[in-house]
């Protein structure tokens, strides 16, 4: 619970991942996890949704500190610097029993105070994109939800930056996936989703999209508002100055992950959770009102 720490884990991230050739990390997970039985629990840093707002500075560590006056706009400050991407809007953390990808059955309050104040403090922050969840609000599928994507999080909360699916996100709008491949790209590209992850039949999409828009049936505003969120973020990525990988930083891998700087942050940081780890299991050994587990000699507890 230290954002600075997690600021500089952001810093050393951003630094790796540039020296590898790549300018986009899908980074932070901002999941409120409510139900430890959720198995991607290990991915969200709290059940405190004042927790997650404050570990969104691994943002600041990755993209760089935004000016006062980006709020909204996405930000990447240099050559050293990758997108950052706020996943997975949203209530990924919420939903009925803790089922991955299922419904979060929660009032507009609810969702609001729990699951979206660390989105505020992301788009605060200059985030460039946002990443949809596969999961429903209230059986409405989040990869269709014009009024969480478009109405709130677009034109409300002013994100400049776009909108990305998650893996094959809107081929499950649809119950079986892709049953509807057709009703999947006009609900997911009209509900605002910008940038598509198709990782197999993109031909498809493509020729299905483009008969959409010619057809009148998805208008030619809704693509332009995606391009020119795309544009805005590769733009302000330097993309088009410089579109290759830089090779000089291709030596930051070895020496410096060896550098007695970095190991001295990483040690630091292994320390701390393996104290608070250490700490947490000793205490519920020693509860056995709430763990009755016959202790063997094992420090650890199931």
């Amino acid at each position: 619970r230290d954002p600075m720490l997690v600021k500089r884990i952001g810093e050393a991230t951003a630094l790796e991942v540039r020296a590898t050739g790549i300018s986009y990390a899908f980074a932070p997970c901002i999941a409120v996890c409510r139900d430890p039985r959720w198995g991607r629990c290990y991915e969200s840093y709290s059940e405190d949704p004042k927790v997650v707002q404050a570990m969104t500075t691994l943002i600041s560590g990755l993209q760089g500190d935004a000016p006062s006056d980006y709020t909204g706009r996405p930000y990447v400050g240099g050559s050293k610097k990758v997108a950052a991407c706020a996943k997975h809007y949203v209530g990924d953390g919420g939903t009925y029993m803790g089922i991955n990808a299922n419904n979060t059955i929660i009032d507009t309050h609810g969702l609001m105070s729990i699951h979206m104040p660390a989105y505020y403090n992301s788009i605060i922050r200059g985030v460039s994109t946002v990443m949809v969840s596969y999961s429903s609000w209230n059986g409405e599928k989040m990869h269709a939800n014009h009024f969480l994507i478009t109405d709130f999080l677009k034109n409300k909360l002013k994100f400049r930056g776009f909108v990305i699916t998650d893996y094959e996100g809107i081929d499950q709008i649809t119950s079986p996936p892709g049953v509807n491949y057709s009703y999947s790209v006009e609900a997911g590209i009209g509900a605002g989703i910008d940038m598509v992850m198709v990782p197999f039949a993109y031909t498809e999409f493509i020729d299905d999209l483009t008969y959409q828009v010619k057809n009148n049936i998805i208008p030619m505003s809704r693509i332009d508002d995606a391009v020119y969120r795309i544009l805005r973020v590769k733009f302000t990525m330097g993309l088009f100055e410089n579109p290759f990988a830089d090779p000089s930083l291709a030596g930051e891998l070895g020496s410096h992950v060896s550098s007695e700087q970095r190991n001295s942050f990483l040690s630091h940081f292994i320390r701390l959770d393996y104290s608070i780890f250490s700490d947490v299991s000793s205490s519920a050994c020693r509860n056995t009102a709430k763990l009755p587990v016959k202790l063997s000699g094992n420090p650890w507890c199931c």
